[in-house]
């Protein structure tokens, strides 16, 4: 019981409920501090995007390049193609649903906020694109030059940024989303919507389970081999995805899924897959966040984006994810730049991201967490439609 007390979507259901609650019942008063501590909050979480993406997409790359391999290559090309293709998929979806989810923006009636009391600014220490393409120069730079000690830089730079995100970013976000939908509720903006977002929570889910049935239906035409004789083994790993909202703290279980299922796996190719896959393999993330800045950007701005700007966001999502920290909420964390910058969300929208992406959080986790057993299996299909040898010496669980 203290466990459930103590987890982050109970912290954020928490958050929501009191937020909506004090909302219902505050005074101008009360708005002004609510108002003001948001606008504080806002600034710290968006100083510290670029801090993250610096942090975990440079040592990302330096790490694939010290393992370089076609193997590596191959892992790198699937996880990317699975995420990008669940991400264009989402987007189809959201096109098509969407529009006939009853979603109304009107703001008739709605109150106004007051303004800000005390306006602290904290600028970034530089735009997030330009943390992307610096993150991506050095890691590779690096990796041409063999720069040991610049390797082992970034590589505590990025136990330093994981510790800020676990530390502070983590913890203040149900305070922030509590009193984000305190000002929603004290406007009548969440009241009118609450029922969409359960309708597209049970829409992702449903998304995740269509993701994992085509992955494992490639997977197992590549390697000519039954995929059912992998997926009766990941049950364990999918619950303690769920129970757990980490790729990581599921990574023992995952493995032992899989090397339950040689054959049709290699115990080598899961030695290498599986855990390469649990950090840059994130389909189920991409798909919901694609589906879910859709929805939000209906609500809050009253119309989904563009085509273009869609598949820009998706393509650059796909990047963002193969770095993004293994904590909750991770990949949106890590593309909030995207979320601001290409699709041009305000404050409110960007908290909205957050909530309703970490309440789903554990099902997208779990979905990442199953869709590395599909592409596993491809690379067992490689390694085998290529000679490439068998290594014995493979780790025991």
């Amino acid at each position: 019981m203290k466990k459930i007390f103590s987890s982050l979507p109970f912290k954020l259901l928490l958050g929501v409920v009191l937020g909506i609650l004090v909302g219902q019942v505050a005074n101008v008063s009360v708005m002004n501090v609510v108002v003001t501590v948001k606008y504080i909050l806002s600034e710290l979480i968006n100083f510290c995007v670029p801090l993250i993406i610096i942090g975990f997409i440079a040592p990302s790359i330096t790490k694939l390049g010290n393992h370089a391999s076609r193997m590596l290559g191959v892992a790198l090309i699937c996880a990317y193609t699975s995420s990008v293709l669940a991400a264009l998929g989402s987007m189809a979806a959201g096109y098509g649903l969407i529009p006939h989810l009853s979603i109304s923006s009107a703001v008739e009636g709605l109150k106004e906020l007051p303004e800000v009391v005390f306006q602290l600014d904290i600028p970034e220490i530089m735009p997030v694109m330009s943390a992307l393409v610096f993150s991506v120069m050095i890691g590779l730079a690096a990796t041409w030059t063999k720069a040991v000690t610049v390797t082992k830089i970034l590589e505590e730079f990025q136990q330093i940024v994981l510790k800020v995100v676990t530390k502070i970013v983590i913890p203040i976000l149900p305070v922030f989303i509590g009193f984000t939908f305190c000002a929603l509720s004290y406007e009548g903006t969440i009241t009118k919507q609450l029922p969409v977002f359960i309708k597209v929570v049970l829409i992702v889910i449903v998304g995740h389970f269509i993701w994992m049935t085509l992955l494992y239906t490639v997977g197992g035409i590549y390697s000519k081999s039954n995929p059912l004789e992998v997926v009766r083994n990941y049950g364990p790993a999918y619950l303690t995805a769920v129970g757990t909202m980490s790729s990581a703290a599921t990574l023992a279980v995952a493995l032992k899924c899989a090397k339950k299922s040689e054959p049709p796996l290699r115990s080598d190719m899961v030695d290498f897959g599986i855990p390469l896959f649990a950090n840059i393999h994130l389909c189920g993330s991409v798909l919901t966040e694609v589906f879910f800045v859709m929805t939000v950007s209906k609500i809050l701005y009253g119309d989904i984006p563009s085509v273009g700007t869609m598949v820009l966001f998706c393509f650059l999502l796909g990047v963002f994810a193969v770095g993004a920290p293994g904590v909750p909420g991770g990949t949106v964390m890590a593309s909030l730049g995207l979320i601001t910058g290409v699709l041009g969300f305000n404050d409110t929208g960007t908290a909205l991201m957050l909530t309703i992406f970490a309440l789903q959080d554990s099902f997208g986790t779990a979905c990442n967490v199953t869709g590395d057993g599909a592409l596993t299996m491809i690379l067992t299909g490689y390694a085998n439609r290529h000679n490439i040898e068998k290594q014995e010496n493979t780790l025991e669980l």
